[in-house]
């Protein structure tokens, strides 16, 4: 009896086991759509950035997808400096715009198109802008003129954070936006001041206070508002603009 009774530990176990297995419900696969055989599905989007000496500069971005495609990323970039740093960007907000729309880009080609007013410009930061307006060539989105953006793109569609913030929305206000996104850093624009905010109320018949310090997005003095974003997601909804 002593020796049954492990062979019969071993069988209810593994019988366990067996039932845990195959009880699991199987994952559904996304299905990935494809964009129509004809139509434009083109993009152009300007981006503030920092030049070689500093100065803030705007670049443009287009963006053309191809219908009939081998799922290539083709690039058309006027300076080989930008271009050497901004490989990676642009492969990434590909991958994003692609899990964000539910298109299958490996049968579709993008060409991007970056043209810039400066010798060297910082290119990892124009990573959320590049998968902004991936997006939106895709789904031939119409967005607000007005508004820019910066911040590096990561894979699961997060935005990163970036410097030059203040060249940035300079240039970018000189050009007519009046929004401004920036990356989540809990570090206010240009270094400037934490703004002080506090919040009284009242608590057992006494006044309470709490004081915290807060980033200030005011724009900090200048003629443009500025707000954090997280990811591209939530950068869109500042870019769509209001049906009528």
């Amino acid at each position: 009896m002593n020796t049954f009774a492990p062979f019969l530990v071993v069988i209810v176990l593994a019988a366990f086991l067996f039932g845990l297995v195959f009880s699991e419900k199987p994952v559904e696969e996304r299905v990935l759509r494809l964009l129509p055989a004809e139509g434009n599905f083109s993009f152009l989007i300007k981006v503030p950035g920092v030049g070689e000496e500093g100065e803030g500069v705007i670049t443009e971005i287009g963006v053309t997808v191809e219908p009939d495609g081998e799922g290539r990323v083709l690039t058309d970039i006027e300076d080989m400096l930008f271009f050497t740093d901004t490989q990676n960007s642009i492969r990434t907000a590909r991958d994003v715009a692609q899990d964000v729309t539910g298109i299958d880009l490996s049968r579709h080609d993008i060409v991007y198109t970056i043209r810039a007013n400066a010798s060297v410009i910082e290119g990892p930061s124009a990573g959320a802008a590049i998968a902004v307006a991936t997006i939106a060539a895709l789904e031939g989105l119409e967005l607000n003129p007005e508004v820019m953006i910066t911040g590096t793109i990561r894979k699961d569609g997060s935005i990163g954070r970036v410097g030059g913030l203040l060249e940035k929305a300079q240039v970018a206000e000189n050009h007519g936006a009046k929004l401004f996104l920036v990356p989540e850093s809990g570090v206010p624009l240009g270094g400037f001041e934490y703004k002080r905010d506090v919040k009284c109320g009242a608590e057992w018949g006494f006044e309470v206070c709490e004081t915290s310090y807060v980033s200030a997005d005011s724009g900090c003095g200048l003629g443009i508002e500025v707000k954090e974003v997280s990811n591209v997601e939530e950068a869109l909804e500042y870019f769509l603009l209001e049906e009528e």
